[in-house]
């Protein structure tokens, strides 16, 4: 066992651990503002230790078997968000939690690393068996169940990173030019008519990242304190629970889908910076793992990772940027939330297993 965490890939677990420790500096500033505040904290630390035992979980547990139940997974993962949409808790208008007593559970985020081990799983298995174009319709039918249920929740930013894995991860798995064009007319296609089907708070957020002042106290007030937080945190910050927005509360859901902000505003354009430029390190391991790995399942779930961490890693701090519209989708590992924090933490773990059976594979000569 030793032997096996000696051969981890220790920068990925340090840029991980320093993300997570970003996220708990800011929650524990934003605990100034009351016992809320605290709790956030609290109970962030105690699902920080979750996730560890996840990634280990995953880590120590041969990420072949792992594999190999990806197909069982799919069906239970469907089974789960039916349930959801049955039993669910609405919060913030997307019917998308199950309550387990103190805590509220978000399935989604686990559906999001579910459907890259499905998707490794399937191409990788399906590459030889089916044509290019069959297995990309193929899979697009089976990613599109997950889809479509999540838009039912409606959960939209969430059902939009699914399909970003999917496109992605067919991207990489290999694809004729033809069939690319084909998928790109049918993104535009869905684009241009999924406009119709929007509801209108969706509608407002994507006309804002053009005209925020437009209504600047209705739904343009979000994004224009955001950026007022980035703005005002100037080069080296004011300092943790000296931030005026955050701590004043003219900033929304500061702790959820505007930490980015936050850490702005806190820790000034150097402290931002810092926290993309350890993002750039995490995906850089996961793509130099992903180039090593052993087989073609360990180098499409390092892509499918990834592309998933990339996506939200973009939507979030562009949305706090006000350049992309309001999604609701958090930072990985510095965000609020049990659900995104485990999900992620456990995806790192399949990442951190890849790379450790590559390198026994190379130091045996196999």
């Amino acid at each position: 066992m030793l032997r096996k965490l000696w051969q981890l890939d220790w920068v990925l677990i340090v840029a991980t651990f320093l993300l997570i420790g970003v996220g708990l500096l800011s929650l524990y500033g934003i605990s100034s503002t009351g016992w809320q505040g605290g709790g956030f904290f609290i109970r962030q630390a105690g699902f920080a230790l979750i996730g560890c035992f996840g990634l280990f979980l995953f880590f120590f547990a041969d990420y072949r078997h792992i594999a190999r139940l990806s197909t069982p997974l799919y069906f239970v993962t469907l089974g789960v968000l039916l349930a959801v949409l049955l039993f669910g808790v609405t919060v913030r208008g997307t019917l998308g939690w199950i309550n387990f007593g103190m805590f509220k559970i978000q399935p989604v985020e686990g559906v999001k690393v579910i459907l890259v081990i499905f998707l490794a799983r399937f191409i990788a298995k399906k590459q030889t068996e089916l044509g290019a174009l069959v297995r990309m319709i193929a899979s697009m039918i089976l990613a599109g169940a997950f889809v479509l249920l999540v838009l039912l929740q409606p959960d939209l930013g969430s059902a939009l990173v699914l399909i970003g894995i999917w496109i992605g991860m067919i991207l990489v798995a290999g694809l004729r030019f033809t069939h690319i064009l084909l998928l790109v007319a049918l993104g535009v296609a869905v684009a241009t008519t999924s406009w119709l089907f929007l509801q209108p708070y969706q509608k407002d957020r994507i006309v804002n990242v053009f005209t925020p002042k437009a209504d600047s106290r209705g739904s343009g007030y979000n994004v224009l304190q955001a950026t007022v937080s980035i703005g005002s945190g100037g080069l080296t910050g004011k300092g943790i629970g000296h931030g005026s927005q955050a701590q004043l509360n003219f900033l929304p859901e500061k702790h959820t889908d505007f930490i980015f902000s936050t850490i702005s505003e806190e820790l000034g354009l150097l402290g931002a910076g810092f926290v993309i430029l350890v993002y750039g390190v995490l995906l850089f391991r996961i793509w130099h793992i992903g180039m090593g790995a052993r087989d073609n399942f360990g180098y499409l779930a390092c892509a499918g990772v990834m592309i998933f961490l990339l996506i939200q890693i973009t939507v979030n701090i562009g949305m706090n940027a006000g350049v992309l519209p309001v999604t609701g989708i958090p930072l990985p590992l510095i965000s609020y939330g049990g659900s995104s924090l485990v999900a992620t933490m456990c995806a790192l773990g399949l990442i951190l297993n890849i790379g450790q059976k590559s390198r026994e594979a190379s130091i045996s000569g196999l």
